[in-house]
């Protein structure tokens, strides 16, 4: 007859013996964790024996805030920038000519400076033999209420990037 399990002495020595190794393997891997935690934890906390994780955490959560406070200023100031340089000079075209025939050497000129929104000015200069005369035409939005010689007009056009073509 077959003696029940509970009673037989060497199988309850061996199933207590099963269960010693199960918890030994089962210390022995929380002991691997438990080391590589501390060792993250000690690689975190390096150079600052006095800080623990909390306090290390608050300060990177203040200096996030402080360069998220940085970003946004960077980013008001260079939309500033971006609006304000809408009104510098940006666009130049300038076109040489000779205004008089018995005068050589295009040393007449018409130069036009728009800013972003294509307003400014066409500066045109006629130089002959006895006198030379400047004119300033102002331009607003690619258009001037003067009417424009064909050398302002193709000033104008190199300025705004239409082409060089001679109108």
């Amino acid at each position: 007859m077959a003696v029940p399990f509970y009673e037989d002495p060497l199988a309850m020595a061996f199933t207590a013996l099963a269960f010693c190794i199960l918890a030994i393997i089962i210390l022995l891997i929380v002991l691997v964790r438990q080391s590589v935690l501390l060792r993250r934890y000690k690689t975190l906390l390096s150079g600052n024996t006095q800080a623990n994780i909390e306090e290390l955490l608050i300060q990177q959560q203040e200096a996030t805030a402080e360069l998220r406070a940085a970003q946004e200023a960077l980013r008001r100031r260079l939309t500033e920038l971006e609006a304000a340089s809408q009104k510098y000079v940006q666009r130049i075209g300038i076109v040489r000519f000779n205004a008089f025939p018995d005068v050589g050497a295009d040393l007449s000129f018409s130069c036009a400076l728009l800013d972003g929104q294509d307003n400014g000015v066409v500066v045109t200069s006629l130089y002959g033999r006895t006198e030379c005369r400047t004119y300033a035409k102002p331009i607003r939005a690619g258009a001037s209420s003067y009417v424009l010689t064909d050398e302002e007009k193709q000033a104008l056009m190199q300025a705004r990037g239409i082409g060089n073509e001679k109108v």
